[in-house]
């Protein structure tokens, strides 16, 4: 079972209001609801203020966490938008009632219930100002070490404040882009790591900077789309390349076109594991040796070789692991 909870707080009591957090809920839990070929992925609730007649209390989000957390779940995803506050206890998550700073949800709290969950993998997104707070030990003496099985994503750092831009967070319009394949894998898996690599690549050195702490055994993928190129061709690699130091001799007759030479022998196996080699050049598995493109690498009789990426994967597929 797959359970995320997606709170947007854009109506506030005694603070200003917000405009894009409730887009950004509605945004990831289309991202995290369904597969990209359509298959069921999360059950996700969604929790939305958008005016002073769906005002989210303190008690009412506490308890919608909790619910969340205490279920022996495969992966509980707790996604948040709206104000963030910070003082010398912490940082908090605003609720539509606040009237004060320490008013709000504490995330010191909030990883107590984490602390406490039966799910086997648990995952804090939150893009609000201050987030980052939540990975700071010294903010949250009870819960300093993250039980295992906890990942946390958080737009920007204790001290910085979280943009919006066209409607929407820019943490979250980067979050659901990686989630829509942005950050997915050659198995079109995208896990918190790869996301948050992702957003941290797209930001500016001078824009806010996204936050992540982990205590994991291995990624759990948050979204399967469809990979980059088939499984089986992947699978080819240990077949094509028999190490993954080897270079790989090339000839014109793994070039359908050869009209720049003289032998037309036509191969139609070798034409076909050149336009394997070419999709994985795509995807920056292999290279020419000595030419800058394959076919001028097949042309003169060169050579091509795996890069380090198509070297990691080489070892998968060798050791049974894709």
């Amino acid at each position: 079972m797959r359970k995320a909870l997606c709170v947007g707080i854009d109506s506030y009591q005694n603070i200003a209001d917000l405009h894009g957090c409730v887009n950004d809920a509605n945004s990831v839990k289309s991202a995290l609801e369904r597969n990209g070929d359509g298959t069921l992925n999360f059950n996700v609730k969604v929790m939305c203020a958008t005016s002073d007649d769906s005002y989210i209390t303190k008690s009412q989000l506490k308890d919608a966490i909790e619910e969340l957390f205490k279920s022996e779940t495969e992966v509980s995803v707790f996604y948040y938008s709206g104000h963030g506050s910070f003082d010398n206890s912490g940082g908090y998550l605003c609720t539509s009632e606040i009237n004060r700073i320490d008013d709000g949800l504490s995330l010191n709290d909030i990883m107590g219930i984490v602390a406490r969950s039966k799910a086997q993998n648990k995952v804090i997104i939150l893009d609000s100002c201050f987030s980052g707070a939540i990975a700071n030990p010294s903010e949250m003496p009870n819960y300093s070490l993250l039980k295992n099985g906890t990942t946390i994503l958080a737009a920007c750092g204790e001290t910085e404040y979280a943009t919006e831009k066209n409607g929407h967070g820019v943490f979250t319009s980067l979050l659901v882009e990686a989630l829509y394949g942005g950050a997915m894998n050659l198995l079109g898996d995208v896990s918190p790591g790869s996301i948050y690599s992702y957003i941290d690549q797209s930001l500016g050195a001078w824009e806010q900077r996204p936050v992540f702490k982990a205590n994991i055994r291995a990624f759990v993928s948050l979204r399967k789309n469809t990979p980059p190129i088939p499984i089986g061709e992947l699978r080819k690699i240990v077949d094509i390349f028999t190490s993954p130091y080897e270079e790989f001799q090339l000839d014109p007759t793994y070039e359908p076109d050869k009209h720049e030479v003289d032998d037309i022998t036509v191969d139609t196996e070798h034409e076909k594991i050149f336009g394997i080699l070419q999709r994985y050049v795509k995807l920056n598995l292999v290279v020419p040796v000595g030419e800058e493109h394959m076919y001028y690498a097949a042309i003169h009789r060169k050579t091509c070789k795996l890069t380090a990426q198509g070297q990691h994967y080489w070892s998968l597929v060798k050791s049974n692991n894709i």
